[in-house]
């Protein structure tokens, strides 16, 4: 394995012996267009998370709801038997309609087949880490997520996961949540572009709680900005390299797992990890988000 340092050091999940290097790889767009049924190229999909976990990577995100469940059969495929230093985080509340729909799934029975989808997939006996999706499609929501958190608390006590963690949630609800259970990571939208969780990361930050970005590179709709256009020219760098480079300078407990099912794309990301941003340019980016 490649030393750290190239992949922008590491963050140890609080109350946990798990450290992660903190670029990891997010496992979605390895099913087929739309993450729904196979890719068009499962041996392309089977290198490319062997070379991510070659080069360093310790930490791959998914959900047995990609695909469903072609992702997590790709990764067991792929890894399995995992190295111990791999971790993997998945994600429970959602599901898939036969018309590619995404469901939320977050009753009892739900919540229970979800974790045992997850298992039986990707051939464990206890899930690393899983977190709770809620919300709506790109952003919190308001209200109480107890009821099904609690679910996923007692699922914990069962030995079926080690850890939980949190998706599209509020500062209130992460609240609520830890007078159920520890929670040790959040995985929220944001970007250099969409920063509405500033205050959120500063104040994870303080109690050691991992921040996870999803779509760091804008998701469906990659990020366009001038001045991420202007940084990576003078860099010799791409724009979602930069993209990529703020947000693991924004704070010591960010987390990132950008997808790709591309090798190239997939050195892309990872060459991100070592890119340095001078003062000029971070706040010529921090402008961008503001």
């Amino acid at each position: 394995m490649k030393t750290q340092s190239k992949l922008a050091g590491s963050f140890t999940l609080p109350g946990t012996s798990m450290t992660l290097n903190r670029m990891g790889y997010g496992a979605m767009q390895l099913a087929g267009p739309q993450v729904f049924g196979p890719p068009r190229d499962v041996a392309a999909a089977i290198a490319v998370l062997r070379e991510a976990v070659d080069a360093g990577v310790n930490h791959i995100d998914t959900s047995d709801y990609y695909g469903p469940h072609v992702t997590n059969q790709i990764i067991k495929r792929a890894l399995h038997p995992y190295p111990d230093s791999l971790v993997i985080v998945t994600k429970l509340g959602a599901r898939r309609g036969d018309d590619k729909s995404w469901i939320q799934a977050l009753s009892r029975q739900e919540l229970i087949d979800g974790v045992h989808d997850n298992l039986r997939n990707l051939g464990l006996d206890v899930l690393d880490v899983a977190n709770l999706r809620v919300g709506d499609v790109l952003g919190p929501s308001e209200g109480s997520i107890e009821e099904p958190l609690t679910v996923l608390a007692e699922l914990k006590q069962q030995g079926l996961i080690r850890h939980i963690g949190l998706s599209n949630v509020t500062p209130q609800q992460l609240a609520q949540a830890q007078t159920i259970t520890e929670i040790v990571c959040i995985q929220n939208l944001y970007n250099v572009a969409h920063r509405n969780d500033d205050a959120l990361i500063d104040n994870l930050a303080t109690q050691g709680i991992a921040y996870v970005p999803f779509f760091p590179l804008g998701g469906f709709s990659p990020l366009q900005s001038s001045a991420l256009n202007a940084a990576a020219a003078s860099l010799d760098a791409t724009p979602m390299q930069v993209a990529l480079a703020w947000l693991l300078h924004r704070s010591p407990n960010v987390l990132l797992i950008p997808g790709t099912s591309s090798l190239e794309h997939l050195r892309e990301n990872l060459r991100a990890a070592a890119l340095q941003l001078p003062n000029g340019l971070l706040a010529d980016l921090e402008a961008i988000g503001r």
